[in-house]
């Protein structure tokens, strides 16, 4: 695992992009400071800047080092989440633009996933998560399953997990400043 963070983040830190299991879905993933980096996913899953991306972090410390002000709610909502937990915040700062939404909000969520943590930790800032397939394709649930477009799209492909079989993609919840919440994806 070590050595698949040591050649991942000479790659990140030159704004490449990254093919990787998460705890979820393979994603693919940049330096989420780095807006020319998130340029490129967009135009590599031919996706409109329109839709959002998320990003993931290592811990709390992390989270509220892009995050103005973490509703109260969030806190229960990460403690007791059985499965990946998204939650949509609203004016996340310190994240490249064209990565927030048109409404300043953005997903994040604290990753679980021992190889992400380590990778985030050492990069020192949040990944862009968004699942390995071109838009309006369906969602590879198995690294064979992903295409040839975006495994040539990548600049680096994880040699990890490559026979683990997802189970799903996060639950994304919205968290307003005023206290709402809603649940976008179970």
């Amino acid at each position: 695992m070590f050595d698949e963070v040591s050649e991942s983040l000479p790659v990140l830190k030159r704004g490449g992009l990254l093919l990787y299991p998460t705890d979820t879905v393979w994603g693919i993933g940049c330096d989420a400071t780095n807006a020319e980096a998130v340029d490129k996913i967009y135009e590599l899953k031919k996706r409109p800047e329109s839709k959002a991306l998320i990003c993931l972090v290592s811990d709390l410390k992390m989270l509220r080092q892009y995050v103005e002000d973490i509703p109260e709610v969030a806190y229960n909502i990460l403690k007791y989440a059985d499965q990946p937990t998204t939650i949509v915040y609203d004016n996340p700062i310190r994240i490249a633009e064209n990565l927030v939404g048109a409404d300043n909000t953005l997903g994040i969520r604290i990753v679980q996933d021992e190889f992400c943590q380590t990778l985030i930790r050492k990069l020192g800032k949040p990944l862009v998560s968004t699942s390995a397939n071109l838009s309006g394709e369906p969602t590879p649930m198995r690294y064979p399953e992903i295409s040839a477009a975006v495994l040539e799209g990548v600049d680096y492909v994880v040699n990890l997990q490559r026979k683990h079989k997802s189970t799903k993609s996060s639950t994304v919840i919205r968290l307003s400043s005023d206290g709402q919440v809603k649940i976008l994806r179970k």
